[in-house]
């Protein structure tokens, strides 16, 4: 079974990008989801949020892990960016990063209503510093990096590409660091 992993900073559309590629018919499964993930205390007494202070939002390595063993299936995707993505990186056998204007985060932040992150002033101050300091991060692990501001069929079909055929659409682009 192949796994895909879609990734990148708040705003740049994962969740918008992995529902629309469960309802073409595909397993994927959005590791945001707080069956996948949960509030821990942080290592360094930060965190992406004001409202949790203190805390960051990790992958629940366990459900992770099984899930990624999961059979039965050609391709399983999922989404998320945490902390310790890091530790599944070799259960991968694509890494795609979803990226976007800062601007485009911000709107896309501030006006969303599936997801509360993004509402407080200070979230919207943090995914742009995690723009700045995480995303280059993992730029240098993805195998493509995919502008979510084009059409989200477009970005949906970049990412079905490099599944399917180890190709990308025009918005796809050779992550840095990689040919």
């Amino acid at each position: 079974m192949k796994r895909i992993l879609v990734t990148g900073m708040s705003g740049v559309g994962k969740s918008s990008v992995i529902a629309e590629i469960a309802a073409r018919g595909f397993r994927a499964v959005d590791l945001d989801d707080a069956a996948y993930s949960e509030w821990v205390a942080s290592a360094d007494g930060t965190g992406p949020s004001p409202l949790h202070p203190g805390q960051e939002w990790v992958w629940r390595e366990d459900r992770v892990a099984r899930l990624l063993a999961t059979e039965g299936v050609d391709v399983l995707f999922v989404s998320g960016c945490a902390p310790n993505q890091g530790k599944f990186r070799d259960r991968f056998d694509h890494i795609v990063l979803l990226s976007a204007p800062a601007a485009v985060m911000v709107h896309r932040l501030t006006s969303r209503d599936t997801n509360t992150y993004g509402q407080h002033p200070e979230e919207v101050a943090r995914s742009l510093e995690f723009k700045e300091t995480v995303e280059p991060i993992l730029r240098s692990v993805a195998d493509v990096e995919v502008d979510t501001s084009v059409d989200l069929q477009q970005v949906v079909a970049s990412v079905l590409g490099l599944a399917f055929d180890g190709s990308a659409s025009t918005n796809a682009t050779p992550a840095e660091g990689t040919t």
